[in-house]
């Protein structure tokens, strides 16, 4: 990549005061103390200890350590992340940690002060993220990535280091003389993202030495082509209506029924329908030709249903 650490600091402007999320390791022990270097007194960090493996109160001790030598607040969470049937620990560990950053949010709100979070993530989890996405058959969404910036629970997420390469980070640090730790879980070859970086990113990194880079364009890419199809619709929802009308409904192209009935799920419901689940809803809504046609599928955690002239969604 063509960043340092400092270049990346230097671009970036986040409201302060400013949390960064604080794992121990080589990433996020750099994003911390390039801030407190550049924001010195108006950073704080926050580390979640998930108690996934017997090292995690270690990292504890450790994060709490070095925050204590450059004088930065620390918060810690501990949280049971365990995960379930047919959920992966990596998927649990992460759905507790946003669960956390939600509730640094509320707790933030009652006190009427914003909350910004930076995020450690870089170029290399960047196409981790792209290829689990592509693995698991994504759309738009899954292949744009992640966001530099993005809003989510009333968390404002920035990742700062995204156009950085994992060994630039760790060349910047060893010059910091900060010590910092090396998760063993992270050579345990049962997690995919493990695979994906002892496999396959090497053989990336043979065949196409700037790989970061096309990435990062192929996610900013399907990231724009994302906005336009959320514009359209919202333009579409605007005819459609609020439940959906079906007759409205038939009269858009299959393609852009999907489309705005996928947007109408998440804003009003907050639910992604699965493709297999999409692609029924819009059949059964073509077949409703007649007045007595009944719909009633599930979507999500919960059933759509027809009601008269309109699809009603509802969580039973």
């Amino acid at each position: 990549m063509t960043q340092s650490v400092d270049q990346a600091l230097e671009a970036f402007s986040p409201d302060l005061p400013l949390t960064v999320a604080y794992s121990g390791g080589a990433d996020s022990s750099a994003l911390l103390l390039a801030c407190v270097k550049k924001w010195p007194g108006q950073v704080q960090a926050v580390h979640v200890n998930h108690r996934l493996q017997p090292a995690a109160d270690g990292f504890e001790q450790h994060v709490r350590g070095v925050c204590a030598n450059l004088g930065v607040a620390l918060k810690v969470y501990q949280v049971h992340a365990r995960n379930q049937t047919g959920e992966s620990p990596e998927d649990a560990a992460r759905k507790a940690r946003y669960a956390t950053f939600k509730t640094m949010a509320s707790e933030r709100a009652d006190k009427n002060q914003a909350f910004s979070l930076a995020l450690a993530q870089h170029a290399d989890d960047q196409v981790e993220t792209m290829l689990l996405a592509l693995s698991r058959g994504a759309g738009l969404p899954g292949i744009s990535g992640m966001a530099a910036s993005s809003v989510r629970d009333g968390v404002h997420y920035l990742r700062p280091f995204l156009q950085l390469a994992s060994s630039d980070i760790r060349r910047w640090l060893s010059n910091q003389g900060v010590s910092f730790i090396e998760d063993p879980s992270n050579a345990d070859q049962r997690f995919t993202r493990n695979r994906i970086r002892s496999n396959i990113t090497p053989a990336l990194q043979a065949c196409f030495a700037h790989y970061r880079d096309t990435f990062a364009r192929s996610a900013a890419h399907a990231a724009q082509a994302q906005l336009v199809l959320d514009d359209v619709a919202a333009q579409d929802l605007l005819q459609v209506g609020e439940p959906p009308r079906i007759r409205a409904l038939q009269a858009l192209s299959e393609p852009r029924r999907a489309n705005v009935l996928r947007h109408w799920f998440k804003k009003n419901f907050q639910v992604v329908p699965s493709t297999a689940q999409m692609t029924e809803l819009v059949r059964q809504i073509r077949a409703c030709t007649t007045r007595g046609h009944d719909l009633d599928l599930k979507i999500a955690g919960g059933r759509c249903q027809r009601r008269g002239p309109v699809l009603h969604w509802y969580n039973p």
